[in-house]
Parts: structure tokens; C-alpha cells; sequence
């Protein structure tokens, strides 16, 4: 789908349908410069229904031009926030500004500053690509020769120039996320929100959707996004904000919320296996516990970064033991996710859109 026009957390960054689905009430756009000192925020958002919180004092900030990843488990709250912030849920307190402007008290020029795409391509399948984006900017009322040009333009940067012409219940699942998207941006708007981008695209399709958001990204939008793939919040967010039960639990970017979650593993691969008990021991002389994996040959012990795993190397280097490997991992977002919320990534699917 895509729309057409506590104590507060900041943001940073690290630069690296069908017509009635779609709002024509707004003012056509010419550039996405924000001017204020935070493209989107969140202040003390609530949301009720029927006298339960699903959203209980959400605040954030993001400056422009940087991406902020919205994760938590099914029903924390994540497309609840997200749809008042887009002005298709009125909050019970609280509010949200949009370059600038408030969702409650200027729903209109949000609109005309932001771009939402849904978990569910909307495009019109009857028409072709080219006839959507058409469509959408005729109701933008954005004048035709510009329509034309911007559309031409996007369908060549989401490598969708050859498939133009066809009608889109010809495309494939990952052409349609790339069209609804182009939709989306044909106003230039300066802030996109995401819900679940890539959910149902093949690995190659996700990649790419990834290269187009960091060149969208490198260009000035400002990009929030709900993902179910923890992966997908690695590689494009600069920070994270985890909300469970209608309220933020964790934020900071991806390596901080890892090393929240624990310390770094040291995992020695070892050549044979008759080596595993003496390694075993060198290893927890040194670094105390220690976890064997005899099927891999594989030994793992907490570390303190750089420090230990240059100690522990020295150390086998002296030793009569042949290792194939050695090096450092940290806990993954997953890891991160579960020690939070006591879910995992794969429970993740974002709560049904009527909540």
C-alpha cells in the first residue's frame, strides 16, 4: 500500500492497488529537503482499543537522510505506530511530526512529506507499470509532463524499463514490491515509511530492494521500516528501536544492541579430532568455560574482543595443534531479539493491520 502524501530516543546515522488504496488529498512536492532537525518523531504515542493499550507512550527521533529499524514480536505494536504516524490511525494521546509537521494537527502536509509502503504490493494488476505510476501522479496532481519524466526515471532506476508495458499480474512478486515502491516515491517525498518491504521475496529480489533503499538513503530520504528479518535491520538500519507490548524496551544501532546481549565467542576449528581434548584444555585454561562441538571440531568460549582472540592465537601457535580456523563472533540480532522479548525472529510477523 502506498499513501501519498517517555523519554524521547534519538536517532543517529551511518551513511553507508488499486486507486482507493492511495490518498489524492495533497499538495504536489518539488523537493525533500527537511528543514527541521529531525525528519520523523514519535512523541509519547498511545493508541486504545476498547480500553487496552496496544501502543503506551512510543517516542523516537530521526534525522533526516538515516534509516531507523522498528522491530518486536507479533503484537508489540510496531503497524499500530507506524499507522498513526501516516495519519491512517488517530492516536488516543500523544502525536508524531513528519518533516516538521504534526499528524494531528496538519494531516494534509504530512501527507504531502511522506510515502508508505504496506506489506502487501497494491498496485492495480489490470493496468500496466507504467499505467500505475501514471495514475498515482495524476491523483498526486502533479502536472503530466512531470509525471511522465519522474515515472520513466524511477522505472529505469528499479530496473523495470523492459517490463513497463506489460500489466502487472504479469510481473513476478519481487517486480511488484519494486513498482509499489516506485509509486510510492513519485513525489519525491523526503520520508518513506516501510512496513515488512521484502516479506515474500526470494533472497535475490531482497538484495536487490536493499541496493535501491541504500541509494534512496545516500540520496536524503529518511527511511523507516517494520521487518520481520532481522538480517534485513543488520544490513539497512542505523539504529534500532525493539518495541514489546506497545513499548520501547531497547534502542541504539545494531552493534550496540549485540553487545548488550553479551559478550563476543572465540571459536577455534581444529584439523583433527583427536586434538579436541587438548585444545579443550588449553582453551579453558585460558579462557575459562568452554563449548565443544565435536561433530564440527568445533570449540567456542566467551571473549573480550580483539584482546583475547590474539592471546588465544598465540597460544595454539605455540602448541602442537593444527587449527583450520580461528576468529571472533558476536551474538546476531536474533540473539539480541530473543533475549529481549523471549521471541524469536521467525515469531516476529507484525501484528494484522485492523489491530
Amino acid at each position: 500500500m502506498s499513501v501519498l502524501g517517555s523519554k524521547s530516543i534519538g536517532i543517529g546515522k551511518k551513511i553507508t492497488g488499486t486507486a482507493s488504496d492511495h490518498v489524492a488529498t495533497v499538495a504536489p512536492m518539488t523537493s525533500t529537503a527537511i528543514a527541521t532537525d529531525y525528519a520523523v518523531e514519535a512523541i509519547d504515542l498511545v493508541k486504545e482499543f476498547d480500553g487496552v493499550r496496544a501502543v503506551d507512550g512510543v517516542s523516537f527521533q530521526v534525522p533526516p537522510g538515516s534509516v531507523l529499524g522498528l522491530l518486536g514480536p507479533n503484537g508489540a505494536g510496531k503497524t499500530t505506530v507506524v499507522r498513526m504516524m501516516t495519519t491512517l490511525s488517530k492516536p488516543t494521546s500523544g502525536t508524531a511530526k513528519i518533516a516538521g509537521y504534526d499528524v494531528t494537527e496538519h494531516p494534509d502536509l504530512v501527507r504531502s512529506n511522506m510515502g508508505l509502503t504496506g506489506q502487501a504490493a497494491t498496485v492495480d494488476e489490470l493496468l500496466t507499470g507504467r499505467e500505475n505510476l501514471w495514475m498515482i501522479g495524476n491523483l498526486y496532481g502533479l502536472p503530466r509532463k512531470q509525471v511522465r519524466s519522474s515515472g520513466d526515471a524511477l522505472l529505469e532506476q528499479f530496473s523495470l524499463t523492459d517490463a513497463a508495458d506489460r500489466v502487472v499480474k504479469t510481473y513476478s512478486g519481487g517486480m511488484r514490491r519494486r513498482l509499489d515502491l516506485a509509486v510510492s516515491l513519485l513525489a519525491s517525498p523526503p520520508v518513506l515509511f516501510l512496513d515488512e518491504p521484502t516479506t515474500g521475496l526470494d533472497p535475490r529480489s531482497r538484495q536487490e530492494l536493499w541496493d535501491v533503499l541504500r541509494s534512496l538513503v545516500n540520496n536524503g530520504t529518511t527511511l523507516l521500516l517494520t521487518t520481520q528479518y532481522l538480517e534485513e535491520a543488520d544490513q539497512l538500519a542505523d539504529d534500532i528501536v525493539v518495541i514489546d507490548k506497545g513499548k520501547i524496551i531497547a534502542a541504539g544501532t545494531p552493534l550496540q544492541l549485540k553487545e548488550q546481549s553479551g559478550k563476543a565467542s572465540l571459536v577455534i576449528t581444529v584439523s583433527l579430532s583427536d586434538d579436541l581434548p587438548e585444545a579443550t584444555r588449553l582453551l579453558r585454561e585460558n579462557s575459562g568455560e568452554v563449548f565443544v562441538d565435536e561433530s564440527a571440531r568445533q570449540l567456542s568460549a566467551s571473549a573480550n574482543g580483539i584482546h583475547d582472540l590474539t592471546k588465544i592465537a598465540g597460544i595454539f601457535e605455540r602448541s602442537e595443534i593444527e587449527v583450520d580456523d580461528i576468529g571472533l563472533t558476536r551474538p546476531s540480532l536474533d540473539d539480541v531479539f530473543l533475549s529481549l522479548t523471549g521471541h524469536r525472529a521467525e515469531d516476529a510477523d507484525d501484528e494484522e493491520n485492523n489491530s
